[in-house]
C-alpha cells in the first residue's frame, strides 16, 4: 500500500521545486474517476495508479510523465474522458495518456492480435518514447499482483514480460527496470527454474557476502590513503533472472559465474575511474581476460563502466565495477536519465532504431516478415563490435560481416568482397562475436550483392537490400557473382 504523501516524498527527493499542487490535482482526479473500483488483489484501484506513478518518480522523470502515470487508465476504465484530461491537465499530458490508451494491452490471443499490438507498441514508441516508460511502470505493478490471477494468466503475462518488455527495456538501457521486470516475471514464467536458482544463490551467497564486506572496507581504506574521492562503494547481488541466463549459458555450472556478487565504486570523474582500477589491481590479482573498458568503448545502449574480476578475499572471485555518477545513472535509468526537469532529452540519435523500425513496420503487411524483423531488431540478444576506427556497431547475435557492411552503408554492403576480423581474413558467412574488430574490403568493380548471401545474413537491413537488388534483375550479373 502507498499513500499520496509517499509519492510526493519520492518526487521531492529528486526534485524539491516540483509542482506538487498539480500532482495532488491529478491524484484527486484519478481517485474520483476510479472510485469504487477494485483490483483482482482486492486493493483499491487507485493503488495501481499511485504505484505506477511512484516507479516513474523513482526513475527521476519529469512531473508531466508522473501525472500521466497517475491518469493512465482513466479513459479506458472510467467514465472520465481524454477530453476531460486535456481540459484539466493540458494537451501534453493528454497526449501521453492517449498513447497508453491506444497501446492497449498486449496479449497472446491469436497471432493477428499479438502482431497488431506489437506494431502499436513500436509506433507509439516512435511517436513519444515517454509512453513506453509509463507502460513499463504499469506492467511492473501488474507483475507484483500476479498472485491474485489464475495460473494460466500468470504465465502468459510473465512470458510477455520476458519476451517483449524486458528486451525493449534493455535496448533503451534502463537496467533497473529491466531487472525488476525480469525478476518479477521469472518465478511465474519458469517456476521450477526459479526455485533452482534461488537455492543456488542462497547456498553461495553467505561466503561471498563475507568476502564482499571485507573487500569493500579495504577499497575504502586504500582510496582514503591515496586521497581519491569516492561517492560510494557498495556491494550488489546479481538479479535472479540475469543469473539464470548466465547459468544456462555456462552449462549449468555456477563456478563459471564470477559476478553473483559485485562491488560498485562510484567516483567523481573519468580519471578517477582508472585510478581506482589501478588501486584495485594493487590489492588483488586481476583475472586475465576479465578486464573490460566500457568507458572507452561504451555498449550500444549507452552503458559505460570499467569492469574487472579479481581473486579476492576468502578465495572468492569478485567482479568490481567502477563508474562516475553520470555513468551509474545511465546504467540504471537509460533513456530516462536523459530527462532533466525541463523535459529535454539529451539526444534522440540513439533512438533512431525505434523510428526506423516503426517506419518499416507501418509498411509491412506480411506477418511472418513482421515478426522476423521485430525479433531481430529488438527481441534478440545484441552484440557490439568495432570498426577499425573504434566506433561501436550494434548488431543482433549471429550477425555476419555482410550484416556489418550493410549497417555501415548500402554501397559497402553491395560491394563487399572480403572481411577481416581482428586482422584475420574470414568467410563472409562468419558469425561475428562480441567485441570483434571488423574491417570490410570492397571491390569497386562488383555490381551488387550475391544471392547466396540470403542463406546466412541475419539483419533485416541486409536482407532487405539484397532482396531489393534481386527484384531489379540479378540474372544479367550472375557471371560476376562469387560465393
Amino acid at each position: 500500500m502507498i499513500s499520496l504523501r509517499q509519492l510526493i516524498d519520492e518526487i521531492q527527493k529528486n526534485n524539491p521545486t516540483a509542482d506538487i499542487g498539480l500532482v495532488e490535482t491529478a491524484y484527486n482526479f484519478a481517485e474520483e474517476a476510479h472510485s469504487g473500483q477494485k483490483r483482482a488483489s482486492g486493493e483499491d484501484y487507485i493503488q495501481h495508479c499511485l504505484l505506477t506513478a511512484k516507479t516513474l518518480a523513482e526513475l527521476k522523470l519529469p512531473i508531466p510523465i508522473i501525472i500521466a502515470g497517475l491518469l493512465h487508465d482513466v479513459p479506458e476504465d472510467t467514465k472520465k474522458t481524454l477530453e476531460d484530461i486535456r481540459k484539466t491537465f493540458g494537451a501534453d499530458i493528454a497526449k501521453m495518456v492517449e498513447g497508453i490508451t491506444k497501446l492497449g494491452k498486449i496479449k497472446y490471443r491469436g497471432m493477428e492480435r499479438y502482431i497488431e499490438n506489437l506494431r502499436k507498441m513500436f509506433v507509439a514508441m516512435a511517436q513519444d518514447i515517454r509512453v513506453i516508460l509509463i507502460k513499463f511502470a504499469d506492467r511492473l505493478h501488474n507483475l507484483k499482483t500476479l498472485y491474485a490471477l489464475p495460473e494460466a494468466k500468470q504465465k502468459r503475462i510473465a512470458l510477455e514480460t520476458l519476451e517483449i518488455y524486458s528486451p525493449i527495456a534493455n535496448r533503451l538501457g534502463i537496467g533497473e527496470i529491466q531487472a525488476q521486470l525480469e525478476d518479477a516475471a521469472f518465478k511465474y514464467a519458469y517456476p521450477e527454474e526459479y526455485i533452482n536458482i534461488e537455492q543456488i544463490v542462497k547456498k553461495n551467497y553467505p561466503l561471498k557476502k563475507k568476502a564482499l564486506n571485507t573487500m569493500i572496507r579495504k577499497i575504502k581504506q586504500r582510496l582514503d590513503k591515496d586521497n581519491v574521492k569516492y561517492l560510494d562503494v557498495y556491494g550488489r547481488t546479481k538479479h535472479y533472472y540475469s543469473y539464470y541466463r548466465k547459468y544456462t549459458k555456462y552449462n549449468n555450472d555456477p563456478k563459471q559465474i564470477y559476478d553473483l556478487v559485485a562491488i560498485r565504486v562510484i567516483v567523481q570523474n573519468v580519471a578517477d575511474c582508472y585510478t581506482v582500477m589501478g588501486a584495485v589491481h594493487n590489492l588483488w590479482r586481476p583475472i586475465r581476460g576479465r578486464i573490460k573498458d566500457y568507458i572507452a568503448q561504451p555498449k550500444p545502449n549507452g552503458y559505460q563502466s570499467l569492469h574487472t574480476s579479481v581473486f579476492g578475499d576468502e578465495q572468492e572471485i569478485v567482479e568490481i565495477q567502477i563508474r562516475t555518477k553520470e555513468m551509474h545513472d545511465q546504467a540504471e535509468y537509460g533513456i530516462a536519465a536523459h530527462w532533466n526537469y525541463k523535459e529535454k532529452v539529451k539526444s534522440s540519435e540513439e533512438l533512431a532504431w525505434v523510428q526506423d523500425l516503426a517506419n518499416w513496420l507501418k509498411n509491412i503487411n506480411d506477418n511472418d516478415k513482421f515478426l522476423e524483423g521485430a525479433k531481430i531488431d529488438v527481441f534478440q540478444n545484441r552484440i557490439f563490435v568495432f570498426t577499425p576506427q573504434g566506433d561501436v556497431i550494434d548488431l543482433p547475435d549471429g550477425a555476419t560481416p555482410v550484416d556489418f557492411a550493410y549497417h555501415i552503408h548500402t554501397d559497402i554492403g553491395d560491394k563487399c568482397s572480403q572481411a577481416r576480423i581482428n586482422n584475420e581474413i574470414v568467410p563472409l558467412s562468419y558469425r561475428i562475436r562480441n567485441g570483434d574488430v571488423v574491417q570490410i574490403i570492397t571491390d569497386k568493380n562488383r555490381k551488387g550483392p550475391s544471392p547466396d548471401w540470403l542463406d546466412f545474413v541475419k539483419t533485416r537491413t541486409a536482407r532487405q537490400h539484397i532482396e531489393n537488388y534481386k527484384h531489379k534483375g540479378w540474372t544479367k550479373f550472375l557471371p560476376i557473382f562469387s560465393k
